[in-house]
């Protein structure tokens, strides 16, 4: 991909990088805020091995695309490898993060200065969600739907659907 010039100004594309182990309001309120500071926002999903993802690359990568149908200027990849070469690769100057607690800092600036070291011209800007959805997270979800929980308020339906049939294969396997 190339950055494509508007107004004779080069393009400032963003990546919001993640899991999205499952794909939350949280992050589509994140994504939603983005999309107005950029001209272009790259949701990257991310195969990430060193975690044990409930649902697998596709198929979050599809429930991230469904999830974001219809919010303009998003375009969902997935990607495996070192997120400083993906930015650099895009042309993207700029990389997403949610913080949601004082917690969540530490890992992220790790990661932020990290990315920097490895690509200068990539800044990491971090984003706080919306005072509604500060507690989320895809573990919180995933806990409440395999206990038989309701997270009809806390995703898109199409993951309600997923996730009800995830937690139905759960009980047969047991």
């Amino acid at each position: 991909m190339v950055a494509k010039r508007i107004n004779g100004n080069k393009q400032k594309i963003a990546i919001y990088p993640g899991t999205f182990d499952p794909i939350t309001r949280g992050h589509i309120s994140l994504v939603q805020r983005a999309v107005h500071l950029f001209d272009q926002l790259i949701v990257a999903v991310s195969k990430n091995a060193g975690k044990a993802p409930l649902f697998s690359w596709n198929q979050r990568y599809l429930m991230v695309r469904k999830s974001l149908e219809g919010i303009p200027k998003v375009e969902v990849i997935k990607f495996d490898g070192l997120l400083a070469e993906l930015a650099r690769s895009l042309k993207a100057r700029v990389i997403i993060r949610g913080l949601r607690a004082v917690s969540d800092f530490e890992f992220e600036f790790q990661m932020a200065l990290m990315n920097r070291k490895m690509a200068r011209e990539v800044e990491t800007v971090f984003l706080m969600p919306s005072l509604s959805w500060v507690y989320l997270s895809s573990t919180v979800v995933k806990d409440i739907a395999v206990n038989g929980g309701d997270i009809s308020t806390l995703v898109p339906p199409s993951v309600v659907t997923m996730m009800a049939r995830k937690a139905r294969q759960s009980k047969k396997n047991r």
